[in-house]
């Protein structure tokens, strides 16, 4: 069984009607955002365009926690609708709304309505480095190889 660790959320007045963000199964790793939409003007996501899209919530999680905001496969899967800093960090001293950067990589306009599922919220541990000044890195195999350089 995983740590439970308490994080904080308040509602903004635009999102207070909506649900709080929640694991949709017993394992599951990421709890749902939703869009914090007008409900009388949908946002339309236009192909090739992004949109920073609000969900009306802000938390403080505790030092040494990072949120991680992340796609929904099924976005993604059915209309090509991810998010385009994946994952956008929320650091543990950050207390301003969550926003979704969503970006349309589908053939058709997409409708985002209000209430709708549209990222998942992951809480990490971060382990803070510590960096050390050195005149040469240690070799390895690899050595300075990048993209590709590993072959299939």
């Amino acid at each position: 069984m995983s740590a439970v660790i308490k994080v904080e959320i308040c509602q903004l007045p635009h999102g207070a009607d909506l649900l709080l963000p929640a694991y949709q199964t017993a394992d599951a790793a990421g709890l749902d955002l939703l869009a914090a939409v007008p409900r009388s003007a949908p946002l339309i996501l236009l192909p090739g365009r992004y949109e920073m899209v609000p969900t009306g919530l802000t938390i403080a999680l505790p030092p040494g926690y990072e949120a991680q905001v992340r796609p929904r496969s099924g976005l993604a899967a059915k209309h090509g609708v991810t998010v385009l800093n994946s994952p956008g960090t929320i650091d543990a001293d950050y207390r301003g709304e969550i926003n979704v950067l969503l970006i349309n990589h589908g053939q058709a306009p997409f409708q985002i309505r209000r209430g709708e599922r549209i990222a998942q919220l992951v809480i990490a541990p971060v382990t803070r480095a510590e960096l050390v000044p050195v005149e040469v890195l240690s070799v390895t195999e690899r050595g300075s190889g990048g993209f590709g350089s590993t072959g299939r």
